[in-house]
């Protein structure tokens, strides 16, 4: 039996997740578990993640995560499990709003959901790139795309636009050609981004930037081969090196 009030560091919980659907087991090791959402308090920890002597089926490794709560860690194994679509598991969407689940195993579900950012290409009638210098973020004082995070129920095409305005202050049409679309890690947190990066056409001799205070320290217009050289988000690089190939 583990004590799931004092879960070690060097311990390896599977994340088997199908469709949805997820595998918690209790204390001993017995599983399914199903949680009751909203449930506030509990004096212990009913349910958590399973370890890999705990499974009697097949299953094959897609990553590790490590996940740290309060002095405690633990290497989380995303798996996918090789069985039939588990209808008696939990729902994974019931998982993190009870307190009876173990908060590894509700965190590793909340690494499971994505970010999502939204991010735009404009360009002139030469084909110069607009890149803005960042005061914060990830990249703070690097030259970037303009973009950002999605609010909530945004679609990413309206977010593009909603980034451009709050960052440069200028209003763009996104061309209707499909985004380019990148997913990634970037570290054993395991957090999972998706960008969109959108195009748009303006005129720059009718564009007056208005970048944001807080935000943007400087706005300037770079040939595509010298934004991406200064690029240094991952998903502006692939964006830009795609451009450069459809353009070649």
């Amino acid at each position: 039996m583990i004590d799931l009030n004092s879960i070690a560091g060097t311990m390896e919980y599977l994340h088997l997740e199908h469709d949805g659907k997820l595998l918690l087991v209790d204390a001993n090791g017995v599983g399914p578990q199903i949680p009751t959402p909203g449930r506030e308090k509990s004096d212990a920890w009913l349910m958590r993640l399973p370890t890999a002597e705990e499974v009697s089926f097949d299953w094959t490794e897609k990553r590790r995560n490590k996940l740290d709560w309060g002095d405690n860690s633990a290497t989380i194994i995303h798996a996918f499990p090789h069985i039939d679509w588990p209808e008696d598991w939990a729902w994974k969407d019931d998982v993190i709003s009870d307190s009876a689940v173990h908060p590894a195993a509700r965190e590793s579900v909340y690494r499971t959901i994505h970010r999502l950012v939204s991010k735009v290409i404009i360009q002139d009638c030469e084909g110069r790139v607009v890149m803005a210098k960042v005061k914060r973020g990830h990249f703070v004082g690097a030259w970037t795309l303009p973009g950002g995070y999605l609010d909530y129920s945004e679609h990413p095409e309206v977010g593009a636009v909603r980034e451009t305005m709050e960052e440069l202050g200028i209003e763009i049409d996104l061309l209707s050609d499909a985004p380019i679309i990148s997913e990634n890690i970037f570290s054993n947190e395991g957090i999972n981004f998706v960008s969109f990066t959108y195009r748009a056409l303006v005129d720059a001799a009718n564009i007056e930037f208005k970048p944001k205070a807080d935000e943007i320290a400087d706005v300037t217009w770079l040939t595509k081969e010298e934004a991406l050289n200064r690029a240094v988000s991952w998903f502006d690089i692939q964006a830009l090196k795609s451009l450069l190939i459809e353009e070649t």
